[in-house]
């Protein structure tokens, strides 16, 4: 199965953060080993910034340098959006700190890493958002966010995500990416993300009657598991805290050395960035 990465420095500017960059090589690398071909999808300035790692089948360097003027700020990762529209189905979009440590199977069912429940604080109700006169909410969604008779359509996280369904990725895509283009600039950096991003897919599938499925249950996505690894909240513990970067920084760098011993070469790279 062919699955991207994105990286565009209008958003995220390539710092040797050195846990990122060990869980970006171990997430390409063991994408290769267990499922098939990786492509890193970036623009010109993250291919020049990742050059030397050769880790990706491929590189695209695709994404416009200004997101077509989506707020960068805003929409942070506005450019896996752009990246999904010129991908075609079937694909899988794997957030760089992901992980998976097994072999999967896909089938027709969309796929995304667990289902989120609708805090009213994170997933605001649509009156929320300042968007320009001419943009309008789709009126046969389902935008119910208080538990009623019918259950909750509760967005889906996208750290991994796979899309079989070309006409499906393209009709998602493209309302996600209006959505963006039509926002008001504010100072709200994440409601307005996650909405276009997560609860838009959500909404989308429900719409069309796709079926979806998750690689975790939301209820259990703290506990230990062999399976997956997701960095999420441990990136800031380990800027908060240099000796427990330092563990895992070597562990990444024991695993690279048993599972790819011909990537020994990246572990150097990494160390002297």
């Amino acid at each position: 199965m062919r699955a991207i990465h994105v990286s565009s420095c209008v958003q995220e500017t390539p710092r040797a953060e050195r846990f990122d960059l060990y869980n970006t090589v171990l997430s390409a690398l063991t994408w290769r080993k267990y499922n098939g071909e990786i492509i890193h999808v970036c623009d010109k300035k993250s291919a020049d910034f990742y050059r030397n790692f050769n880790i990706w089948d491929s590189i695209a360097p695709i994404l416009p340098d200004d997101l077509e003027g989506i707020n960068p700020r805003m929409f942070w990762a506005a450019g896996k959006l752009l990246a999904l529209r010129e991908i075609s189905a079937p694909v899988v979009m794997l957030d760089k700190d992901f992980i998976v440590w097994k072999k999967l199977t896909f089938g027709k069912s969309i796929i995304a890493a667990h289902r989120e429940d609708l805090h009213p604080g994170v997933y605001p109700d649509v009156s929320y958002f300042q968007m320009q006169a001419d943009y309008k909410f789709n009126p046969a969604f389902d935008y119910t966010a208080e538990p009623a008779e019918k259950p909750q359509i509760l967005p889906l996280n996208t750290a991994f995500l796979y899309l079989p369904d070309e006409d499906f990725k393209q009709f998602y895509v493209n309302m996600a990416i209006e959505f963006m283009k039509s926002a008001k600039d504010c100072d709200d950096y994440l409601c307005y993300m996650v909405y276009a991003e997560q609860r838009l897919l959500a909404l989308c599938a429900e719409y069309l009657e796709q079926p979806v499925e998750t690689l975790l249950c939301k209820e259990k996505i703290f506990e230990p598991q062999d399976n997956f690894t997701h960095l999420w909240g441990e990136k800031q513990k380990m800027r908060d805290n240099p000796g427990y970067e330092q563990e895992f920084n070597s562990r990444c760098a024991a695993r690279i050395m048993r599972d790819f011993p011909e990537q020994e070469h990246i572990i150097n790279l990494i160390e002297n960035m």
